[in-house]
């Protein structure tokens, strides 16, 4: 087995005095430093080799394994293994040939300077990520402690959060944590005009409005929330269709004939780092899918021009696929081949001749065949009566 030859040192604004002792000889015994030019810094070894992050970023990893018969630190901000570039480096170095030196985290710093249990809070990361995914957090009395992108995403989030009806939203900014120059801006939402440092923290104490847009994170959202052309899967029957999804972290749903999105959005905002690709023909439908997670904080929706099965050639196996347009047995074939063990395949039909081809599916294939349709009450005249909406058979089943 090959011995320890990498050290991850998290370091923080205090540098070399935050450290240790025993992190403090690694870093001062160090041939090679790999770090940013924050971090070169803030350590200290005049001896050492000093290696910046290397562009693009993905070659870091060829830039370390080059240097594995030397004495090598990379040097990150605060705990390597929380939101940080050691979990990147673990998952292509083989775990015990890493030692890992953590330090405070800016998530732990930032709950402390509010007096905020960590255990309350959601802890999210937009830093090199697009910031609209924190939208799906948005929640009244949440807690939210944001690494962010940089000076501008501050005001960003603090729009979203405007638009949403959370402008009173308390927000606090910290820069420099733990270092001689940490400053603090607080504001709310509705009015934030400060100008703060480009590495910074943002805690965010929700306070939503008596009109504010409610966003839970479980299926069936409204459905005048999504930009539609009418054809979308309906609120009741997108509940129960992801219910029999199942999302989980980081799970990868195909969503055959996405439509305006709503099912693959609400599939990713259900569970941590669930991803989607969408399956579209219609370029307006792209569209609209696409605006729809960007409002909805789903921002990473991955969008395909296709006719299925053809476009499922080369696509990445997924955990669940929802075929909710062009139905046919040979897209569930493709379908169920594709599918990864315990994978979830969810087919809804409103015509008969789908609902024929689900029927002689389930015959062959097992699973569950349900009706589902729902009434709502409109004006009948003066009066209020029940209207049905067209019913819809679903068929789930899961590979086992």
């Amino acid at each position: 087995m090959t011995p320890p030859w990498l050290h991850i040192v998290g370091i923080g604004e205090d540098g070399m005095d935050g450290l240790t002792p025993a992190t403090r000889a690694v870093v001062e015994a160090a041939e090679v430093i790999v770090g940013g030019d924050r971090h070169h810094t803030l350590s200290a070894n005049p001896g050492a080799e000093r290696i910046a992050w290397p562009s693009p970023f993905d070659a870091m990893i060829d830039t370390l394994v080059a240097l594995k018969d030397r004495r090598v630190v990379v040097l990150v901000t605060g705990d390597p293994l929380w939101f940080s570039v050691g979990a990147r480096i673990g998952r292509a170095i083989p775990p015990q040939e890493i030692v890992y030196h953590p330090q405070l985290s800016a998530f732990q710093l930032a709950a402390a300077r509010m007096g905020w249990s960590l255990a309350d809070v959601e802890t999210l990361t937009v830093h090199g990520r697009p910031v609209e995914q924190m939208i799906a957090f948005i929640q009244p009395d949440q807690k939210l402690i944001v690494l962010t992108t940089g000076a501008e995403t501050p005001g960003q989030i603090a729009k979203f959060l405007s638009e949403r009806g959370f402008g009173g939203s308390h927000l606090t900014v910290l820069a420099a944590m733990g270092g001689a120059r940490e400053e603090r801006f607080d504001g709310t939402a509705a009015d934030w005009a400060h100008e703060v440092p480009a590495f910074n923290t943002l805690c965010i104490d929700c306070v939503a409005a008596p009109d504010a847009a409610l966003l839970p994170r479980v299926p069936g959202l409204a459905d005048d929330l999504f930009q539609s052309d009418g054809t979308m899967t309906k609120q009741e029957v997108r509940a129960a269709t992801v219910a029999k999804l199942m999302p989980m972290r980081g799970a990868l749903l195909w969503d055959i004939g996405t439509g305006c999105g709503s099912v693959a959005i609400e599939w990713m905002r259900a569970a941590r780092y669930a991803r989607a690709i969408g399956i579209e023909p219609r370029a307006d439908r792209r569209a609209m899918a696409a605006e729809n997670a960007l409002a909805l904080g789903a921002p990473k929706l991955e969008l395909i021009d296709g006719t299925v099965p053809a476009a499922l050639d080369g696509l990445e196996a997924p955990d669940a696929v929802f075929i909710g347009g062009g139905l046919s047995r040979a897209t569930f074939e493709a379908v169920w081949a594709a599918v990864r063990p315990l994978g979830r395949v969810v087919a809804n039909a409103v015509t008969l001749e789908s609902e024929a081809e689900l029927i002689a599916l389930h015959r062959e294939f097992g699973g569950d065949l349900v009706k589902l349709q729902t009434h709502r009450a409109e004006p009948v005249g003066r009066l209020t009566g029940w209207r049905p909406s067209m019913p819809v058979t679903q068929w789930s089943l899961i590979k086992r």
